[in-house]
């Protein structure tokens, strides 16, 4: 019996420890607009705490009232206003139906949660891959990543993506392009070989109508190549869209400043967007009464107090600490500006200031900070580079837009009757040293909006 209790024990603070992760993590990568409007909500609900609410407020509200009226005037001004049928409701449609909040993805995720038969464990570790999906709907984070921020079991972690996966809208939590695809095709009844094989093999060729080449691949008609091509086609391909992510913020509202200040660079935080929250003291007094049910509730309020102050300055140390790597990487940019951008990933900064990646990833999701040359988004600096050099040049890394550029130039002097393949590109960058597949071309071109060879063709 011994045994049985101190496992149940184990389990439970398990528990909660993964409770208060997923809340501190949602915090983190909150957007300084979201978070505002999460405090101004605790702020309500929370009566022991205090806040300190500042005249940005003020010039939002008086920026909504216009987002609203506009809205309002535009409503009143359509053609049909008054005509249209809503269902099967006589009642007459308010104008202020249509201007309304963005639906949430996450919450329109965890309220079919609500409607499963889960575990607590299932439902919390669920939950907290939900909290995970990027703006597309994708879970860009690893299983093992989240696996070591957890210290949960891989099986558990699997079982709860799976679940996720099975949610609406259907491609949800998928890791990359093709998970997405291979799993609305399961869900339509459509995965078979052949469709399969399309999606893992064949993207860039369904992509360039080349059903010959397919045809021979499965030997099928190319008839039937292209039939299953435009059914593949008709996927989505970001499951997230139509629903409001966090990646379109109303007020872009900058978390930071990086300043020169007489050839030095200083970050400064932007205390202002944040309200300070503390706890009123008076509540204090409720702990040292006999009443029980008072002191429980209180002692539970200022319980999520406390956890909510702790969690908003670890946002704030943890991006200033992203910050301050950034800026040493970086340097070049924010004197000259996007020329001399260097190539910076996301596990460069985690192993310099000793975090995990996904954190990185977090603190910088929908943050921007004000530089010498406007407000960005901290994300934009960071960029994977190409590997330039050979045994007569010292070695550098060239970022992914000055590699991008490189390619424009090669395309764009090409000879029109015969244009070059991925391959041929590859092979002329080689020839300038530097180090790039011909899958890497392919991958920029496409980024840039330039057809493969065959669409560039002219006679």
């Amino acid at each position: 019996m011994e045994m049985n209790f101190n496992l149940t024990m184990s389990q439970e603070q398990k528990l909660v420890m993964t409770q208060q992760m997923q809340q501190s993590i949602k915090l983190l990568q909150m957007s300084s607009y979201d978070l505002r409007g999460y405090i101004e909500k605790e702020y309500a609900e929370n009566p022991v705490l205090e806040a300190n609410f500042n005249d940005v407020d003020n010039e939002e509200k008086k920026e909504q009232d216009r987002i609203d009226y506009k809205e309002l005037i535009k409503y009143l001004e359509f053609d049909n206003y008054g005509s249209q049928s809503y269902g099967d409701y006589d009642d007459e449609v308010s104008p202020f139906t249509f201007i309304s909040k963005e639906k949430s993805l996450k919450d329109f995720l965890e309220e079919q949660l609500i409607e499963l038969n889960l575990t607590d464990r299932e439902r919390i570790l669920s939950k907290y891959i939900i909290e995970s999906l990027n703006e597309k709907g994708y879970l860009d984070i690893s299983l093992e990543e989240i696996q070591r921020e957890l210290n949960e079991d891989i099986e558990e972690l699997e079982i709860a993506l799976q679940i996720v996966q099975g949610l609406e809208p259907i491609g949800i939590g998928a890791r990359d392009l093709r998970e997405c695809l291979l799993i609305q095709l399961r869900k339509k009844r459509l995965l078979n070989n052949i469709t399969e094989g399309m999606v893992i093999n064949n993207l860039e060729d369904i992509a360039n109508n080349k059903y010959q080449v397919i045809a021979k691949s499965y030997k099928i008609t190319t008839k039937e190549a292209q039939e299953y091509g435009d059914l593949i086609k008709k996927l989505e391909p970001k499951p997230a869209r139509g629903f409001y992510t966090g990646d379109d913020v109303r007020f872009i509202i900058p978390d930071a400043e990086i300043k020169n200040i007489d050839g030095e660079f200083f970050i400064i935080m932007n205390n202002k967007v944040i309200p300070t929250i503390s706890i009123n003291p008076i509540y204090n007094t409720i702990l040292n009464e006999k009443d029980k049910d008072a002191k429980e509730y209180v002692k539970e309020k200022m319980g999520k107090a406390m956890f909510l102050i702790k969690s908003i300055e670890l946002r704030k140390s943890t991006l200033y600490k992203v910050l301050e790597e950034v800026l040493k990487v970086q340097r070049g940019f924010f004197e000259c500006g996007k020329k001399e951008l260097r190539p910076m990933t996301l596990k460069q900064v985690a192993d310099a200031i000793g975090m995990h990646e996904s954190t990185v990833s977090r603190a910088i999701r929908e943050k921007y900070i004000l530089t010498s040359f406007g407000t960005i988004k901290i994300k934009d600096l960071f960029a994977t580079g190409v590997h330039k050099g050979n045994s007569n040049t010292e070695d550098e890394d060239v970022t992914v837009s000055k590699m991008k550029k490189e390619i424009e130039e090669i395309i764009k002097e090409e000879n029109k009757s015969k244009p070059l393949s991925d391959q041929a590109i590859a092979d002329i960058l080689k020839e300038k040293s530097y180090k790039i597949s011909r899958r890497t071309v392919a991958k920029y071109r496409e980024e840039m909006g330039i057809g493969a060879s065959s669409k560039r063709k002219r006679f």
